[in-house]
């Protein structure tokens, strides 16, 4: 015979909220790891990054990518120097891969290139208005980096794979 305990209205309730917490957690599981798929292909849900179809890096840490747009990384490994390109400010790509690539967002960035420009110590790079115009870019400019959203058609470069 069952208790009455097992039948009380609280019980049952914690019952679901954990079946409810069970299913959170499954689908934040199941989230992360196709977002770690998405980022071994060199693309985030929204974004991928592209390098110049000469350039013979395939892979690159999140970490050194992210130096590389900030000037830190100032030469690819077979001395070619990095050329990375932005989108513009008001995209939602920028804003994308600003959080999840630089680890910081469009006006912290904005704020680090004003600190380094009143400096003297660089530049920022150029913003471009279109995934096209950074596709141009890159196609133009060996040493060039950049990213475009993750559905534009990329075609004649190479998708950088973060590791």
């Amino acid at each position: 015979m069952r208790s009455r305990s097992a039948h009380h209205p609280l019980r049952r309730a914690h019952r679901r909220g954990v079946l409810v917490m069970l299913g959170v957690v499954c689908a934040s599981a199941i989230g992360a790891i196709c977002g770690v798929e998405a980022l071994a292909e060199g693309r985030h849900a929204d974004f991928k990054i592209i390098v110049h179809p000469k350039n013979p890096v395939r892979a690159a840490s999140r970490e050194v990518i992210a130096d590389m747009f900030l000037k830190r990384v100032v030469a690819w490994r077979n001395g070619e120097t990095v050329k990375p390109v932005d989108q513009h400010q008001r995209s939602r790509v920028r804003e994308v891969f600003s959080e999840h690539v630089l680890k910081r967002s469009v006006a912290a960035v904005r704020r680090y290139w004003q600190q380094r420009i009143f400096s003297g110590r660089d530049v920022p790079p150029p913003e471009l208005e279109s995934d096209r115009a950074v596709l141009r870019y890159v196609l133009k400019h060996e040493g060039a980096i950049g990213y475009v959203s993750a559905d534009f058609d990329a075609e004649g470069v190479h998708v950088l794979a973060l590791r």
